[in-house]
């Protein structure tokens, strides 16, 4: 009744997507590998594999240890210089993890999910071969439709026939019920 509302969701523009790209970039690398696990968690969500997501909830008490042993140990500890290592090499792996999913994810084409694709292997249905012909004679054939064509588009009535078409509803059924002697219930 109010017209065609379905359409595609708004998409995000270009300005957007690199502003929340550098975000979540910088979250891991720039906090020491403390937040490593914010990138990797975004990409288990854009994904939902469950590798990504062990990655992403692995990362988080790695993390947290390699810091815990770079702030209990003295700094001339070789064991601190290893942990802060791996820290910084831990949001170092998230933070380019997440960038080349993530170019990935939005650079692949997007399928139209309105009508399926027939299978690859699937055999075409060849057209019935007729009786044989001279050499070079090549008898017209029926354009057959293709058999994977999309269905006819028959666009939705327009907002003002539709109006029409249920006044005239509602006009048919008035009629139909007025009173008995004649004239309409309620005495109007």
């Amino acid at each position: 009744m109010y017209g065609n509302s379905a359409g595609p969701p708004p998409s995000r523009g270009a300005a957007t997507v690199i502003t929340l790209r550098v975000l979540y970039a910088a979250a891991g690398f720039l906090t020491c590998g403390l937040l490593a696990c914010v990138p990797l968690f975004r990409v288990a969500v854009l994904r939902g594999r469950w590798y990504d997501w062990t990655a992403a909830w692995v990362s988080l008490p790695l993390s947290i240890a390699c810091l815990a042993v770079v702030g209990s140990l003295p700094e001339t500890d070789h064991r601190t210089d290893a942990a802060l290592a791996a820290a910084l090499l831990l949001g170092a792996a998230a933070t380019a993890h997440f960038l080349v999913l993530d170019i990935r994810l939005h650079a692949a084409p997007r399928a139209f999910t309105g009508h399926p694709r027939p299978p690859v292997h699937a055999p075409v249905a060849a057209p019935h071969q007729g009786p044989a012909h001279p050499a070079g004679f090549h008898p017209p054939h029926p354009a057959a439709p293709h058999p994977y064509a999309p269905p006819p588009y028959h666009p939705a009535p327009a907002p003002l026939d539709q109006v029409r078409a249920e006044l005239d509803e509602l006009s048919d059924y008035l009629r139909r019920h007025e009173g008995r002697d004649g004239r309409p219930e309620g005495g109007r």
